[in-house]
């Protein structure tokens, strides 16, 4: 079994910087794409930013120049830092990941979600 673990998220004034984690565990055998999405209230899941196991990063116009998304792969761990957030950064936040358990046949794997809220 897969598990994608968020953890970092949290209450932060505008202006301010937030780090998200999220780690993979189980049994893994390679991880290709990893990625962040977020769903505002009222709103559907859109994509924050992406990483390839290579590095390759594709971000949302709204947050190039403000996150950055990063790996290590020898920890199947994915961040996003958040700088400069904005109230319309206010979401849950979630880690995707296309797992590969069992060579060559990979899915897509979701966290749970959590919740960033930038407020005064």
């Amino acid at each position: 079994q897969v598990q994608l673990v968020e953890s970092g998220g949290g209450l932060v004034q505008p202006g301010g910087s937030l780090r998200l984690s999220c780690a993979a565990s189980g049994s893994i055998f390679s991880i290709n794409a990893m990625g962040w999405y977020r769903q505002a209230p009222g709103k559907e899941r859109e994509l924050v930013a992406t990483i390839t196991s290579g590095g390759s990063t594709n971000y949302a116009d709204s947050v190039k120049g403000r996150f950055t998304i990063s790996r290590d792969n020898a920890k199947n761990t994915v961040y996003l830092q958040m700088n400069s957030l904005k109230p319309e950064d206010t979401a849950v936040y979630y880690c995707h990941a296309h797992i590969i358990r069992s060579w060559p046949n990979g899915r897509d794997y979701w966290g749970k979600g959590i919740l960033v809220t930038v407020s005064s």
